[in-house]
């Protein structure tokens, strides 16, 4: 004797209510986020953007390797003060296949690094399969995270003890830390809190600091980052633009 055709039926809408309530409470964290990621930029006199398509496009490494590219949720762009200067933020969660896998803290730097670094903790399966955006060279051991770098000679000049001690102050909810080009960036767990954000972009600044210093040696410096205006802010939010 075959089950009941109201068995199936029963079965049928458990699942979909079961789904609906999913998609209700996924949908409720989310506005939740969004308002409370606006109610944030708000205070500090940030941009607030829902959505950017174009944003992580900027960068290749680090979690944007890992997860892929993806889009910006719940973008703020702002800037803030370190102890030299002023500094572009933005402060983003990073979505992927449907999902916020990550919420990405980037701060700008004067001038580019020669080099891509990635600071994995040790924890992460931080492997990565794709033939067009390969692992780094792995450097070794980096505080107490792992160090991954596009070249080691000019890796090694740039990890110094005070960088060192600036990546451990970050935190270890933080599964990556990677400096690209002009920005250094990290990657927090979803729903980080404003408050937790605040930390970050302050721990990312110190770090920021270590390796672009306000008045570097001159034979130490990296190529300078072309700006339009010299000596003005840094921060010049653009959303749903590339910069170079």
């Amino acid at each position: 004797m075959g089950i009941p055709a109201w068995v199936w039926f029963t079965v049928a809408a458990v699942a979909g209510v079961a789904g609906f309530a999913l998609l209700a409470t996924d949908r409720a964290q989310r506005t939740a986020r969004n308002r409370e990621r606006r109610r944030w930029a708000a205070l500090r006199g940030w941009q607030f953007e829902e959505t950017d398509h174009v944003l992580p496009t900027r960068w290749e490494a680090g979690a944007i390797a890992y997860y892929g590219t993806g889009l910006a949720r719940d973008v703020v762009a702002g800037s803030t003060f370190t102890a030299d200067g002023r500094r572009q933020v933005y402060v983003l969660d990073h979505e992927t296949g449907g999902k916020v896998n990550s919420v990405l803290v980037g701060v700008r730097c004067r001038r580019a690094l020669s080099v891509v670094i990635e600071l994995w903790l040790s924890t992460v399966p931080f492997q990565r399969d794709d033939d067009k955006k390969p692992m780094p060279d792995m450097l070794g051991p980096v505080g107490s995270r792992y160090a991954f770098v596009t070249d080691v000679p000019a890796a090694r000049k740039i990890i110094t003890p005070d960088l060192i001690d600036a990546a451990e102050e970050i935190g270890g909810d933080v599964t990556v830390v990677w400096m690209e080009n002009d920005w250094v960036l990290a990657a927090a767990p979803p729903n980080s809190s404003p408050a937790r954000l605040e930390r970050l972009l302050r721990d990312v600044g110190e770090l920021a600091d270590v390796i672009d210093p306000f008045d570097p040696d001159p034979s130490e410096r990296e190529e300078p980052v072309a700006e339009e205006d010299e000596g003005g802010e840094v921060y010049r939010p653009s959303f749903g633009r590339k910069q170079p």
